[in-house]
């Protein structure tokens, strides 16, 4: 599931960025520590780094759905947990170019206009098991993260602080296993007649 995210995430980026950016950046999901980039990604890289999930208890629903079958039974199942996913997203500059700092702020830009233009995640986007949610994955851009502190968590990378900016998906998790039960189809009534004690 979360690795049917990132994919979708890298399609998506690749999709929206500038056609000329998009062929050269690489997308990464590797933490950003000292030792990024990792041997496998090459600069410049666009960096989604996954911090935080958590069930999204604005969305918790009992909500309990009965299907009819024709053999005359019904399939229930209960509503999809609802979890929030966030990432990180920095965006890490090609080493020749004459202003590093310049060319992150430009990367970083292009990757907020691209994810701004969507609520939700398109869903010509998605991959594997993502094609089968019943229900939109809404987003949230630039709004405050889930870390307590930025400067703390630099700090527990090793790493140098970068401009960054907080991306959460929400996803439907089923969780239960639907459950065949029996339907009442018709309805008996008895009648009993009293006899009263004054007759």
């Amino acid at each position: 599931m979360i690795n049917d995210l990132d994919e979708t995430l890298s399609v998506l980026l690749k999709r929206e960025l500038p056609k000329g950016l998009a062929d050269q950046v690489q997308v990464s999901f590797s933490a950003p520590d000292d030792q990024f980039p990792p041997p496998s990604v090459t600069l410049p890289a666009i960096d989604l780094f996954l911090y935080d999930i958590r069930e999204n208890l604005d969305l918790r629903s009992n909500e309990i759905y009965i299907e009819r079958n024709p053999d005359g039974t019904a399939t229930k199942t209960v509503a999809p947990v609802r979890i929030d996913i966030s990432y990180l997203i920095t965006a890490w500059p090609s080493q020749s170019v004459a202003d590093p700092s310049e060319d992150e702020h430009r990367l970083l830009g292009e990757v907020i206009r691209a994810l701004l233009r969507y609520r939700t995640i398109p869903e010509d986007t998605l991959q594997g098991d993502l094609m089968s949610q019943d229900l939109p994955l809404p987003v949230t851009t630039l709004q405050p993260g889930r870390l307590q502190s930025l400067g703390e968590f630099w700090q527990a990378l090793g790493g140098k602080p970068k401009a960054a900016l907080n991306y959460t998906v929400t996803l439907a998790v089923d969780v239960s296993k639907p459950e065949t039960v029996g339907l009442v189809t018709e309805k008996v009534l008895k009648f009993q007649m009293q006899v009263g004690a004054g007759s």
